[in-house]
This record gives C-alpha cells, structure tokens and sequence, in this order.
C-alpha cells in the first residue's frame, strides 16, 4: 500500500506570488485542454460573524454578485456566459469562494470582473434589501419548509459546541438579516475582503508569465487594508455527554444525529485522516459497517451516514468540526437502540481493528473521487485554492490520495477509540405529535 502511495500523488507544477496588497497568488497550468478556471477564496465564513449579525457571510455572498464600481447589476454573469463560462460562489464555516470555468481565451475577462468587485462592490440599500428578500427566500424553501432542512447541520452544532463562532445559525436569523444595514455590509467587506485576506488561485490553460502580467495589472490597483486576524474557534473537548431533542413538523419519520470531536484538521493532520477513513468505512456503500447493521441485519434504520465537516467536505475546515452520524429511523423502533447499536459498531472497531482488506476498499473509494475531482480544471483549481487558503499548500490537494492510501488500520482503529460514547453530542429528531 505505501510503495503505491506516490503514484496517487498529483504532480500539477504549482507556482505561486504575492501582491504588494497582500493577494497571495497560486497559478496551476494544464495546456492540455483550452479551459481555464479562476477562483478567489475570502478568509472568511460563518465563524467570523459578528453576534446580532447571524447569516452575513452568506448575505454578503449575494451582494457580490450585484455589480461593482465598472460591472452594472447581472452584468457579470453575462459577460462569463457570452464567453462560454459558467460561474458561482459559495458560503462555509471558514471561507467564501467566488469562481469561473471559461475558454481560456477570456481569462482576462474573468481577473477583471474578480478584480473589479474586490476593489469595490455595488453596497447599496437597494441591493441589500433585495437580497436579504432573496436570502430568507432560500431559508424558507431549504429549512423552514423542507422536511429535515435544519437537520443536523444548523441544530447539532448547538449541542456540540458552546462558543458564538461554533454554535449559530450561520444561514442567519430573519430579525438578524432585517435588522442588517448598509454601514454593516460596508464595515464588513472593510473588514473581511482585503486583497491580503483572500487567495487568488488560477488553473489550466495559462501562460505563467502573461497571466502574472495579467494579475499584476487588474489586482495590483486595488488597494491593501488591514487583514483581521484568524479567528479563534477551537474549544476544549468535551468531557460529557450533550443531548436535545427537537420537533419537525414536516418530517415523515424520527431522526438521530451522534456527533464527536476530531482530532484538529490542520494542526494534527494525520490523526484527522484516520478519522475521514473512518467515517467513510462506517456508511459508505453496502458494505459499510452500518448499513450492514441498521439497514440490512437489524432493520431498524430507513437510511444512514456518516461524514466529517459540517457539509461533508473533510478538507476545507479548520478546528473545530465533528464527526456526524445520521441515521433516519421508523417511529416504532426507540432513538436509544439506533444509538447504542451505532456505539456498538464503533467499539468494534476500537477493540477489534480493521482487516486491511476492509480497510483497502474504503481507501480505494475515496482515492478515486479525489482523482475524480481532479480531472476537471475547475475542481483541480479549486481544491488547490482550499488547501492553499486553509493549509498554506495548495500541493497538498493534491497529495491527499496518497496520504490516504497510507493510514493504516491501526490509525483508524485509533481514530475509533476517539468516538467516546460518554462524550458525543446527540440530537433527536421527533415529528411533531409522533410518538415519543
């Protein structure tokens, strides 16, 4: 397994510089296809907002795509789709990302329209109302009004945890948004979008030395700010049991969600690698140990998983995260029997270990999906931006395929014992009325 490792190794040449301003920059050339990607990377995300202003790196998400100080409103998606492009952002617990996919004939298309709305976007009352509308729209349709919408991921974090940074709604409460004003949004890109608090990370069909001109010519203007500090979001692991239980009006059958502390992701970096194998090995695929035990030998689960980070991605978060299991459950079988059989299977592993056949499968699985990923240009370029901005090495993207095809049995066996049933956060999901 170990003299295999280095062939899973993605050996994409990684070239990287610094702004006067501070934007750290990473450029990743493929010739091999016409197609370049273009990504920017805030340091920040749901942990950095303020109490009273629940929900802002999202907000904020939105307005950045409102126009900019030379891009009237709607105008950047035209420009990236005239090209051939496609473009989104997205909002986490310790980033925001904003990224094109395009020919790379309009790579300079795309540093402009990045560039512009750096330095300066459209902040306005009528687009921070407009979006806050759009906002609490897309609460309504994915929580309020879905089954499950808050389950686990915006209420077990409220159990687990005890800081602001770790515990609140990071889609953001309505009289927090309503309350949001246009001197917050304009403190907060202040604040959080400096060019020295952001990773630029370009990907595929580049010239190294013209796209450097390029970026030197569109970013270079804007102007250096102060970087806040990183924040502080660790906490001391628990040394008990945390429970609460909370109704779903619309779910159609109980829930029970088991988190755990991990070992940190960036400072104890192989100890968390054992623990992403781990999760993989407890529910992914049929033969996984629980959907062996709760699906297929008990029959007491309707579906299950288990998965590292608050949205499944182990490797874009900082400490402090968990490992989740979710299991969905009929109303005739009690939350304490699903729940002593998941810690049941897990013991077994902390006693037993893991065969490395077992063990092989589930690394094979995982190792696939990351070479899966990085197969496309704007994964790749991606990927590199994430580990660049949380890790400080964008080259670790890709060498997570052959760290993981090193963890042995044993450090997964150890990550097992970490899952100590007298310190796990549990919430149970009822439907509203159902039995109890």
């Amino acid at each position: 397994m170990t003299a295999a490792a280095p062939e899973l190794t993605l050996r994409h040449p990684i070239e990287r510089f610094t702004l006067d301003n501070g934007l750290r920059v990473v450029l990743a050339p493929d010739r091999s296809v016409p197609v370049v990607a273009v990504s920017v990377y805030y340091d920040v995300g749901m942990r950095n907002e303020p109490e009273g202003r629940t929900g802002f790196a999202h907000l904020f998400e939105h307005l950045m795509f409102q126009g900019s100080a030379n891009v009237a409103k709607m105008e950047h998606a035209r420009l990236v789709q005239a090209a051939g492009g496609t473009f989104n952002g997205s909002t986490h617990q310790d980033y925001t990302n904003y990224f094109e996919a395009l020919p790379s004939e309009a790579l300079e298309r795309a540093l402009f329209l990045e560039a512009d709305r750096m330095a300066a976007p459209a902040i306005t009352e009528e687009n921070l109302r407009n979006q806050i509308d759009v906002v609490k729209e897309e609460i309504r349709v994915n929580v309020l009004n879905r089954p499950y919408g808050a389950f686990p991921w915006l209420q077990l974090p409220q159990v687990a945890f005890e800081t602001f940074a770790n515990t609140h709604d990071g889609y953001g409460s309505f009289v927090d948004l309503e309350s949001s004003t246009v001197d917050d949004a304009t403190d907060f890109f202040s604040r959080y979008y400096a060019p020295g608090n952001a990773v630029l990370c370009i990907g595929g069909d580049l010239d190294v030395a013209e796209t450097e001109k390029l970026v030197r010519r569109w970013f270079g203007p804007v102007p250096a700010r102060h970087v806040p500090p990183l924040p502080h979001t660790g906490e001391p692991s628990p040394t008990t049991v945390r429970t609460a239980v909370v109704e779903d009006a619309l779910a159609p059958a109980p829930a029970l969600a088991i988190g755990w502390r991990v070992p940190d992701p960036v400072g104890d970096f192989d100890s968390y690698l054992g623990t992403v194998l781990l999760a993989e090995l407890l529910s992914e695929g049929d033969a996984s140990r629980l959907e062996r035990r709760l699906i297929h030998d008990d029959r007491i689960a309707i579906a299950q998983s288990s998965y590292v980070g608050l949205f499944g991605d182990p490797f874009d978060v900082r400490d402090a995260t968990l490992l989740t299991t979710q299991v969905h459950h009929p109303a005739a079988v009690p939350a304490d029997r699903v729940m002593a059989a998941v810690h049941e299977e897990i013991g077994r592993i902390a006693q037993d270990g893991v065969d490395p056949a077992e063990l092989s499968r589930v690394q094979a699985r995982i190792e696939a999906q990351l070479l899966q990923q990085a197969d496309s240009v704007l994964g790749r370029t991606l990927a590199f931006a994430a580990a660049e901005l949380v890790h400080g090495r964008a080259e670790l993207a890709g060498e997570l395929a052959a760290r993981l095809a090193a963890v042995s049995p044993e450090a997964v066996r150890t990550a097992a014992r970490g899952l100590d049933p007298g310190t796990a956060a549990v919430l149970e999901l009822r439907p509203a009325g159902g039995a109890r």
